[in-house]
């Protein structure tokens, strides 16, 4: 069950949610006919479905798909489907208000929805619903964030394999998508960083080489990079490089 909202428009739905779990106040036994249905100003798609004195709300999609007009009868279990539906279309909503932000993991979309009071049912529900019709694709993400890292942000594969663990991307799926970037394209983003890094240390060519190492590895940079991108700054500023520069 979702947690009640803030805002005074929402309290009717905030009911409707609370009888969801026992619809307390309609009669356990009789079948209800729909008496009137009224289209709220605020929040949008959303229809109020009075059964004479009773009432809760509904999004327009669940409404269409159970043909809530006028003169339908429904019995009590009927009415609890329809809320527990309702509950699955308005945390599906909150997903999509998530993801048109930027793209997501489904590790994140579920964090979020828990945090907005989605309970567990609904969450698995729409993590469901959103990799069928295509919302969601973690393999995807992957492959984007790591080239994207990598190439664009100037970040070391061991770097963006922290992150995607972050956003809850399996193992498999994290080692696939580096997997796609290239040690070229690596060593390109590292030799990047580790030029201006190295113009701008001071000092004798081992403290460059000292300098521009760990900062390297501190981006996420694997000491087998590292070291080929220092041989490759100090052949350039005609240093001796036969000392390898190498830490995990």
């Amino acid at each position: 069950m979702r947690a009640p909202e803030r805002e005074k428009s929402h309290q009717v739905e905030d009911a409707g949610q609370e009888e969801k779990s026992g619809l307390s106040a309609f009669p356990e036994d009789a079948e209800l006919a729909i008496t009137s249905v009224l289209m709220l100003k605020r929040p949008k798609h959303r229809y109020r479905i009075f059964f004479g004195a009773y009432a809760f709300e509904v999004h327009e999609d669940v409404m269409i798909k159970y043909r809530m007009i006028k003169g339908a009868v429904f019995n009590k279990a009927e009415l609890e489907e329809i809320i527990s539906a309702d509950e699955r279309q308005r945390g599906y909503a909150d997903a999509l208000a998530y993801l048109s932000r930027k793209p997501r993991t489904a590790y994140e979309i579920s964090m979020r929805l828990k945090e907005k009071g989605w309970g567990e049912e609904t969450v698995n529900d729409v993590i469901h619903r959103l990799h069928t019709e295509g919302y969601l694709n973690d393999a995807v993400y992957a492959q984007e964030w790591a080239s994207q890292r990598v190439k664009l942000r100037g970040k070391g594969k061991l770097w963006v394999r922290h992150e995607l663990r972050q956003k809850g991307v399996s193992k498999p799926l994290i080692e696939e998508a580096l997997g796609e970037v290239s040690e070229d394209d690596e060593f390109e983003s590292a030799m990047l960083l580790g030029a201006k890094k190295w113009r701008g240390t001071s000092g004798e060519p081992l403290d460059k080489k000292r300098k521009t190492g760990a900062f390297l590895q501190r981006r996420g940079f694997s000491g087998k990079v590292v070291s080929k991108v220092l041989r490759e700054l100090s052949r350039e500023d005609g240093v001796n490089a036969e000392d390898e520069w190498y830490e995990e």
